[in-house]
């Protein structure tokens, strides 16, 4: 077993005598890995005992929710993990014992052997490089090409994963390009050396499901077409359908089920993995999925909170016409209505949101919120109107004041309309923590004191603190886990069911979309492609937009993705679209990529043989 202790730099350095695997065919191996935390409240036992392996061309999906282990667990691989980790157990990439490499060893490892894909490629790339520069430095580095010939390389490289007009994107900077694009940057980066094995820490969850749709087919025809393995770490159980060969459940830092995709997902043993399917929205179930209901008839007689008719928004730009985000958009939201806003980011989506809210001024056309005309409303004219309306944002954390206690954050808008004297207000904070099922014993503890779901349950309780008429919840549950979303929504559910208040609910996610909305308003640059009732948009969609993003969307069920997947390339082939694939040949690509030596070392530390790919 392979412990470690720490370095004159403070990094965790593995010690002890490791004991090579003898699989040629593992590229990517975990042995009896153990992570502990010190902290100042003692030890954290993140990581207890995995054993995983990975081989050439296989896709291997780590899944659980936060604080699982997951990426505690693939950290270990790069050895990435801070100065505060002890890390027990052996991991092996393509043979070699990462506990037995110097620093210098190490490095070379990265990226020659191994790479990684992160979540948020924005925060991956650095942003005051050029995607050229970025690129040219890791092959550089790497010893695979130098100047003119590294630049060749990474338009080369860019072209291979479907980016258009790859010389033009070298010299542009990571925000000019979109979240789709981006992502393809990053991959094209980690395949720049030909690693044996690339680890994908949630490599789709900030984009859009057709994005999100193209980046998976460009993952699949890189394990397809380069052999290489694939460390898939996800708690989107539709991305797993959609790309795993195997399947390990973590819960708590164990893994608690493992077996193929077909097994663990149509056949599941572990209480924790069928608590974990039962908690996904799946695309054409309709209603009444999880225990979730929502009231089918809508007065139709009922009044407006929202009419929109023929909505212009423009943003100024310096020494350049107005960009028009939102163009000619017409819809309406009645009393007791959800409609559901969607499409891909860039639509319009929030703009209308923040136009709701009186945030943003509208250029032309008629905004008319709760029977009141705001197209052309002064600011101080709009605070009683905001009164009517409550809002709940995408990211809870940011949307609560850190230095205030959450029973003060939740009563803050009763404080501000001068709504209540202190005693009613702490009563109505009392009983929205009974409605949105959170023990009064938070009533007095800070946002960071409790967990993601907590803090959006506790972001619906401060929307609802005036009784509002009109909802607007801008990509609420977004950034939970699949198990909190789930009792997001039903809690959201019920409040709209007892509370009776409008909602424009804007989200990219399809299936919370067609539990929830009794219309959807289909978005595109700024206008609206499509909308109708649930049924119509959803079950049969007329728009070839809107069939894309519904084709696009995964669901938790191999068998049934593999046929939508099928039947999505089919879809994209007949609207004249593009499949997103790694365009490249394998025995080329492999010479291309030339020789990285790589330098092993023994248990004292000396340098031994040096080992060539």
């Amino acid at each position: 077993m392979t412990t470690t202790t720490q370095s004159d730099s403070g990094q965790p350095v593995y010690t002890g005598s490791g004991t090579p695997t003898g699989d040629e065919e593992v590229v990517l191996g975990f042995s009896d890995v153990d992570v502990r935390f010190k902290t100042e409240f003692g030890s954290v036992h993140a990581v207890k005992g995995v054993d995983l392996k990975v081989r050439p061309g296989e896709v291997v999906a780590l899944v659980g929710e936060s604080g699982s282990g997951k990426s505690v667990t693939s950290m270990t691989a790069m050895r990435l993990l801070p100065r505060n980790a002890t890390i027990g157990g052996q991991v092996d990439v393509a043979g070699r014992d990462v506990g037995r490499l110097s620093e210098s060893s190490m490095r070379r490892l990265r990226g020659n052997d191994v790479a990684m894909v992160f979540q948020e490629p924005m925060t991956a790339l650095n942003p005051v490089l050029t995607v050229g520069t970025q690129m040219v430095e890791s092959m550089e580095l790497h010893r695979v090409a130098r100047g003119a010939a590294a630049w060749s390389r990474a338009i080369e490289l860019l072209g291979m994963v479907g980016i258009p007009e790859p010389e033009r994107q070298m010299k542009k900077y990571p925000h000019e390009l979109s979240g789709g694009q981006r992502q393809r940057v990053v991959i094209a980066i980690a395949i720049s050396c030909d690693p044996k094995v690339i680890i994908a820490d949630e490599p789709t969850t900030a984009l859009d499901v057709t994005v999100q749709a193209d980046i998976l087919d460009l993952l699949r025809s890189l394990k397809d077409k380069l052999n290489t393995g694939i460390l898939l770490i996800t708690h989107n159980m539709g991305v797993v359908a959609d790309m795993a060969d195997r399947v390990a459940v973590m819960f708590k830092g164990e893994i608690v089920e493992r077996g193929t995709v077909e097994e663990v997902l149509l056949h599941p043993n572990h209480d924790y993995t069928k608590m974990l399917l039962g908690s996904v929205p799946r695309m054409g179930a309709g209603r009444g999925q999880m225990g979730i209901s929502v009231k089918e008839e809508i007065d139709e007689q009922a009044p407006l909170a929202i009419e929109l008719k023929n909505l212009v928004i423009e943003y100024q730009r310096l020494g350049k016409a107005p960009f028009r985000a939102v163009d000619d958009v017409s819809f309406d939201v009645r009393q007791g209505e959800i409609v559901g806003l969607v499409g891909e980011s860039g639509s319009g989506k929030s703009t209308i949101g923040r136009c709701a809210l009186g945030l943003i001024p509208a250029a032309s056309g008629e905004f008319r919120l709760l029977g009141q005309d705001i197209t052309g409303a002064r600011r101080r004219d709009l605070k009683p109107l905001r009164k009517r309306i409550g809002v709940i944002f995408q990211d809870p954390a940011a949307s609560l004041n850190p230095r205030l206690p959450i029973g003060e954050c939740i009563a803050e808008p009763l404080v501000v309309h001068k709504v209540g004297d202190r005693k009613s207000r702490e009563n109505k904070v009392y009983e929205l923590l009974d409605a949105v099922q959170l023990p009064r014993e938070v009533y007095n503890r800070y946002p960071h004191e409790v967990s993601g779901g907590q803090r959006q349950r506790i972001s619906v309780a401060r929307a609802l603190t005036l009784d509002p008429e009109l909802l607007v919840a801008d990509e609420p549950t977004s950034a939970l886990d699949v198990s909190v979303q789930a009792r997001v929504l039903k809690i959201f559910a019920d409040l709209q069911e007892q509370y009776g208040f409008a909602c424009l609910f804007i989200s990219h996610d399809l299936a919370v979309i067609d539990l929830l909305a009794h219309k959807v308003v289909v978005l595109q640059n700024g206008k609206v492609v499509e909308a109708g009732p649930r049924e119509q948009i959803m079950e049969n969609p007329q728009e070839d937009y809107t069939q894309r993003l519904i084709a696009a969307a995964p669901v938790p069920d191999p068998v049934e993705q593999g046929r939508r997947r099928r039947d999505r390339h089919e879809l994209l082939l007949e609207q004249g679209e593009e499949i997103v694939e790694l365009n490249v040949d394998a025995e080329e690509f492999h010479q291309s990529a030339g020789e990285a030596e790589v330098v092993d070392v023994d248990e004292t530390g000396s340098t031994g043989d040096r080992k060539s790919r």
